[in-house]
């Protein structure tokens, strides 16, 4: 039947490719983890509506893209426009993290010369991020301003 030998060696590949589905990036894509915040600081611009949003990634990245999409609308439609959306168009140096709406240096809006759309009060946004083959997502929720006491 099965010598003693085969049965080790089929082991051995076994638990090697196990190793490396479960504990290399290999075969699985790199993930990207962000954590989004809501900054409550004077937004720029009379018309601002939320308070600015900040995304930290879990370390330096070359970003190839970011995009940011209105929830309810990705959902239905994975084609949707973004409301933001950045390109790398020159080698772009590693970041940590950014502001949504803020000029990336080495990234280019998507469309030229397009501008982040103003995000609206108690809203849910994803974000994505693509760096390499690595790539991430997180969903966050807007706050609208809190009006100053007189």
């Amino acid at each position: 039947m099965f010598s003693k030998q085969t049965v080790l060696i089929g082991l051995a590949i076994l638990l090697a490719g196990i190793y490396v589905y479960f504990f290399t990036d290999w075969i699985n894509r790199p993930r990207i983890q962000i954590i989004a915040k809501t900054r409550p600081i004077q937004p720029r611009g009379p018309t601002a509506k939320v308070y600015p949003v900040s995304f930290l990634l879990d370390g330096n990245y070359r970003l190839n893209s970011v995009k940011v999409v209105l929830l309810s609308a990705y959902e239905t439609n994975r084609l949707t426009s973004p409301l933001w959306c950045l390109i790398a168009s020159t080698n772009a140096p590693s970041i940590e993290g950014f502001l949504y709406g803020q000029r990336i240096a080495g990234m280019r809006p998507w469309i030229n010369n397009a501008e982040p759309r103003q995000l609206e009060p108690n809203t849910v946004y994803r974000l994505f991020v693509e760096a390499g083959r690595a790539r991430g997502q997180i969903d966050f929720q807007t706050s609208g301003l809190i009006e100053p006491n007189p």
